[in-house]
């Protein structure tokens, strides 16, 4: 079992950063991939970018170029550098975890970006 707490969200102008931090409970060594999904109001829930345990990161269209996702094992962090910020970027942010099979979500974190 793993608990996933993300931070980091806020109100950000356009064209600004914003950093995400997901803490998971234990160790992420070993886990099958970790994942960064958000959800705007009114929308369906989308993939972000996704890094598996051998360090392999894919992106959706919408953030390449700007979006850096990394783990932290010895923190037992995974990170969202979202850069360029874009008003369509606004949505809630969550971490996924698969463990052995099992998904597990964090709760989420608000990313607002307006002027």
């Amino acid at each position: 079992q793993v608990q996933l707490v993300e931070s980091g969200g806020g109100l950000v102008q356009p064209g600004g950063s914003l950093r995400l931090s997901c803490a998971a409970s234990r160790s992420i060594f070993n886990f099958y991939t970790m994942s960064w999904f958000r959800q705007a109001p009114g929308k369906e829930r989308e993939l972000v970018a996704l890094i598996t345990s051998a360090g392999l990161t894919n992106f959706h269209d919408s953030v390449k170029g700007r979006c850096t996702l990394f783990r932290d094992d010895a923190k037992n962090t995974l990170y969202l550098q979202l850069s360029s910020l874009k008003p369509e970027d606004t949505a809630v942010y969550y971490c996924k975890l698969v463990d052995r099979g099992t998904a597990y979500w964090g709760q989420g974190t608000q990313v607002t970006v307006s002027s």
